[in-house]
């Protein structure tokens, strides 16, 4: 009897070191309407699907920007003189321009299939902290 209890122990601390058995991964079903979905497990990244054709942006209608909105990479320069930094990307275009007072990043795309870059899109921060500015101010700043 001693010597059962003892074995018993043995087997029941033993079985705590084993692991348990690895798992294929199966093949999940798709949800029942109305039920959650799965949870996501970590995987490649998804690339959104693309169109294929041209889709034409949003261009920003604020108060004093006039003098920017519209305007291609040339005309900014010589309103602001040379970009800080130019950035490239596909069809698009970003222009950054600083001074002591702010940073400014204007976006540019083309309006049309095939045309040049025109500015879309403003964004203006202070230079020291980063915090947003009014952007018509920053525009009046840093022209020349």
């Amino acid at each position: 009897m001693l010597r059962t209890g003892a074995a018993l122990l043995a087997l029941t601390l033993l079985a705590g070191c084993v692991t348990a058995p690895a798992t294929t991964p199966q093949a999940q079903r798709p949800p029942v309407r109305g039920e959650a979905p799965p949870p996501m497990t970590p995987s490649r990244p998804q690339v959104a699907p693309s169109t294929g054709g041209f889709i034409a942006p949003r261009v920003m209608q604020l108060p004093g920007l006039e003098t920017v909105v519209g305007r291609n990479a040339t005309a900014l320069a010589n309103v602001f003189g040379p970009p800080r930094l130019e950035v490239q990307e596909g069809d698009a275009l970003k222009l950054q321009f600083s001074g002591e007072a702010c940073v400014l990043d204007v976006y540019l795309y083309p309006l049309r299939p095939g045309a040049e870059p025109s500015a879309t899109y403003v964004d203006a921060r202070r230079a020291s902290d980063g915090i947003d500015v009014d952007r018509a101010a920053c525009v009046a700043a840093l022209r020349r």
